[in-house]
């Protein structure tokens, strides 16, 4: 399929696209953030203090219910730097994680070669975090960290009791307890809490400006007020505290504005479309959406299903999803699913047999 990928782009630069966020141009993004900062008087930043950076800090540290929040570049700068100065405080590098966390498959080794961290697992494979799971990590432990929602595994969330026993159970033993909340904004939905008490039940929580709230980049933590010190100076050791973060950090508050209060209604359609995609023969997972991303899973091979969905896309002017890529289950191939408000603007059953059309089906 050497050519597919590069047939797929040029196809979607004129098409509908369903899922994820319709494509947009620098220039277009460019000119909402300054309409945007100029609405509303936005000021910048230098080196991550004052300004929007500060004005952002505030509102999520607020939203969040949590004393102080500190901006990053990056999620990942921000997560290495957070549960190194937990480790720190607890004198141990080891940190209980999910074996599916970004921190394990996306970033080169870098919290081990970088900060010396010593990796454990809390879980393996598609496990949520429970309390036992955190009991069966023996030995003194620097912090655990579980990611809500466990991305690779189709957006998967615990329970909420669940998550409330690990919270008791980590502070009865005394490890810090962090969460990967990229996209704690998607998730409360599905427990039907507040942003504060999700993030009430963990001493630090990070969360991403772009993923979600569809900003340029960036990241915050939020934390107790001492941790923030700790935080800013690791930013700085570790590169991050760079002369400007406006632009990121507008692209953060235009999100928080447009974007937090609709994915309660993202997910009710994704729910939707997971029904209507089952009648058609397309598994999905889980089988009920926890939020608006999730899996799904169709037979054939990637090269196959590919093609047809490149002409589906070239013939139609739809996108009708991503590309596919071989399961795990020979002769099975899954895509990842986003819905935001360009699939919420259709009938999930058109969008289904879209989808079941462009697959074979």
């Amino acid at each position: 399929m050497s050519d597919l990928p590069a047939r797929f782009r040029a196809a979607q630069a004129s098409a509908e696209s369903i899922f994820w966020r319709a494509p947009s141009t620098p220039s277009a993004m460019f000119a909402a953030l300054a309409a945007f900062a100029e609405e509303h008087d936005i000021e910048w930043d230098r080196y991550g203090e004052r300004g929007a950076v500060e004005q952002l800090e505030t509102e999520v540290a607020d939203l969040l219910g949590k004393p102080a929040a500190v901006m990053f570049p990056s999620g990942v700068m921000a997560q290495q730097a957070t549960l190194r100065a937990w480790c720190d405080r607890s004198g141990s590098r080891r940190v209980a994680l999910p074996d599916m966390s970004h921190l394990l498959r996306y970033e080169q080794d870098g919290p081990r070669r970088v900060l010396g961290l010593e990796l454990e697992w809390l879980t393996t494979g598609r496990e949520t975090p429970t309390a036992g799971a955190l009991a069966r990590v023996g030995g003194r432990l620097g912090a655990a960290m579980v990611e809500l929602p466990l991305r690779d595994a189709g957006c998967l969330l615990p329970t909420w009791d669940e998550l409330t026993e690990l919270s008791a159970a980590a502070r009865e033993r005394g490890v810090p307890l962090h969460a990967d909340g990229a996209r704690i904004w998607e998730s409360v939905p599905h427990w039907d809490r507040t942003l504060a008490e999700a993030a009430d039940l963990f001493d630090s929580m990070y969360v991403s400006l772009y993923k979600g709230l569809g900003g340029t980049s960036g990241a915050l933590v939020v934390c107790p007020e001492d941790l923030a010190g700790e935080l800013r100076s690791w930013r700085a050791r570790m590169g991050g505290t760079i002369f400007s973060m406006t632009t990121a950090a507008v692209g953060g508050l235009m999100g928080l504005r447009e974007h937090r209060d609709t994915f309660g209604d993202c997910r009710a359609w994704a729910i939707e479309l997971a029904a209507a995609l089952h009648e058609h023969g397309i598994r999905t997972f889980p089988a009920v959406p926890h939020i608006a991303t999730f899996l799904a899973y169709a037979p054939g091979t990637a090269d196959e299903v590919n093609e047809r969905v490149v002409a589906f896309t070239e013939e139609r002017g739809i996108v009708p999803s991503g590309l596919w890529r071989d399961a795990d289950v020979p002769g099975w191939v899954e895509t990842e699913l986003t819905c935001y408000e360009s699939a919420v603007s259709h009938d999930p059953a058109d969008v289904a047999g879209w989808m079941a059309a462009a697959v074979g089906f």
